[in-house]
């Protein structure tokens, strides 16, 4: 079987080449657009193995007329413009598979191998035009380009996506992304934290309530499922959502209709549901915090977020995104030396992208000067650099609580339990270590009762067994 390579990178030609022939294949090569259509229009080629930037155009660009001639031909996508728009053009065309550069070689073989089998495209190529500009996701690191890849799959199908992350890594991004790329751009993208909503009132909110449903429905009102019809349902935290509400979630999933509380009309669901959480789940589930048949039914298409410290190479494309949001929002603007890149790089960033957000939007309206250097950041940043931390400084309370409240912007009306249980976790979790996970001697260290310390040690879903000895 013979397979054409377009690449105008001599030395990846050579290596892809020199692997493809190990495996049995015969390799024709050119670097441009003309050189494809010529092989093309002279041979039969079990697959095409094409790069994006090439001497004499944009591979992607042209692939419509490739298309039209061999609509047979599996495609498979290599790129250096590591970027979402790259990897949604490339699916748009219906590429069997995008590898963003660099990649596995073994693995390419293995794709080339599947798609030459294969005979046949997966997918169909988009009629829509879009090529994702504009989209809030930013950055080309490797842990980004697996998070575009999945993103990539989702796009013509309705599947549930769960995206996993910590605080402030862009879920709601993710979600936005789907939304937009995906075939209910046109509907309503609706999004609830349902960690904000209070639990007698969560119901109503998701799925509405009729008049006199209850003391102060005062008029009928549409749900969150109604108000979504036809577009995207994002439900972040979810594994904050009470038990009773995962319940009748569960079965409005299920069933695909919902009814207003104190209705008995049923309303058929017309949504895509995503749903985000910071926690892990499977801890939730065994100490009863979270429904089991729930989880499965959301976590479908599992998308994890990888935090800023996992994607450093980043941060100056971020740094330099937010310098330009933040001028467009009325701030001054600025530019940063590449002594302010390497520093803020160096950060931990425990709160990710939306603590490197905030930092950057208050570096723009304080620095005195249009161009920001190193010097002019370090007054300005309250964590250590990642490579001489403060070990023996303990900081005060008041400094974690102000770099807390920056860091997880917490929704009105959930900042004093989100606050205790972040103060909680460390503290519980320091004094069952000092006590080798005694929960007796725990509680008696903590003053308090020590069924007290096992509910909201179940409660903040706190695996006690890795602190005995």
């Amino acid at each position: 079987m013979s397979v054409l390579l377009v690449e105008d990178d001599e030395s990846i030609a050579t290596v892809i080449t020199a692997a493809l022939v190990a495996e049995g294949f015969k390799v024709a090569r050119c670097d441009s657009i003309a050189g494809r259509d010529a092989l093309l229009a002279e041979g039969i080629y079990a697959a095409l193995v094409t790069d994006v930037m090439l001497t004499d155009g944009d591979g992607i660009e042209t692939l419509g007329r490739v298309r039209a001639s061999h609509p047979d031909l599996p495609i498979i996508i290599l790129s250096a413009q590591n970027t979402l728009d790259t990897a949604v053009r490339a699916s748009d065309t219906g590429a069997f598979e995008y590898f963003p550069k660099p990649f596995d070689i073994e693995e390419l073989v293995r794709t080339v191998r599947q798609a030459a089998g294969a005979g046949a495209l997966v997918g169909e190529p988009s009629d829509d035009g879009a090529t994702g500009q504009g989209l809030p996701l930013v950055g080309r690191s490797a842990p980004m380009q697996a998070v575009y890849r999945m993103i990539t799959r989702v796009l013509r199908n309705d599947l549930t996506v769960l995206v996993l992350g910590e605080s402030g890594t862009g879920k709601e991004l993710v979600a936005e992304a789907i939304h937009q790329l995906g075939h209910r751009r046109d509907g309503p993208f609706v999004a609830v934290n349902t960690a904000a909503i209070p639990a007698d009132l969560i119901e109503s909110e998701l799925f509405g309530h009729e008049k006199g449903a209850f003391t102060g429905a005062v008029a009928r009102h549409i749900g969150k499922f109604e108000a979504a019809a036809g577009g995207t349902l994002f439900l972040d935290e979810i594994g904050d959502m009470p038990m009773q509400a995962q319940t009748r979630l569960l079965r409005a999933l299920q069933s695909g209709r919902s009814h207003r509380v104190g209705g008995r009309e049923e309303v058929r669901i017309d949504a895509r549901i995503i749903a985000a959480t910071n926690k892990n789940l499977e801890p939730q589930i065994a100490a009863g915090l979270f429904r089991q048949d729930l989880y499965y039914r959301i976590n479908v298409v599992p998308i994890s977020l990888p935090p800023l410290r996992d994607r450093a190479d980043d941060i100056a494309a971020l740094a330099r995104h937010f310098l330009v949001s933040a001028a467009s929002e009325g701030l001054p603007r600025r530019q940063l030396t590449s002594d302010a890149i390497a520093l803020l790089t160096a950060q931990p960033w425990r709160g990710n992208v939306r603590e490197l957000r905030n930092f950057i939007y208050r570096m723009a309206l304080l620095a005195r000067e249009d161009t920001v250097d190193a010097a002019a950041i370090v007054p300005m940043l309250t964590v250590a650099v990642r490579e001489e931390p403060v070990r023996d400084a303990v900081p005060g309370l008041d400094a974690a609580v102000t770099r807390w409240m920056a860091g997880e912007n917490p929704a009105h009306g959930t900042i004093y339990d989100s606050a205790l249980a972040a103060f909680e976790r460390p503290l519980f979790g320091e004094v069952l270590r000092l006590t080798g996970g005694n929960q007796l001697r725990a509680a008696q260290m903590l003053g308090i009762n020590r069924n007290t310390l096992r509910k909201r040690l179940s409660e903040l879903a706190m695996d006690t067994d890795s602190w005995k000895l």
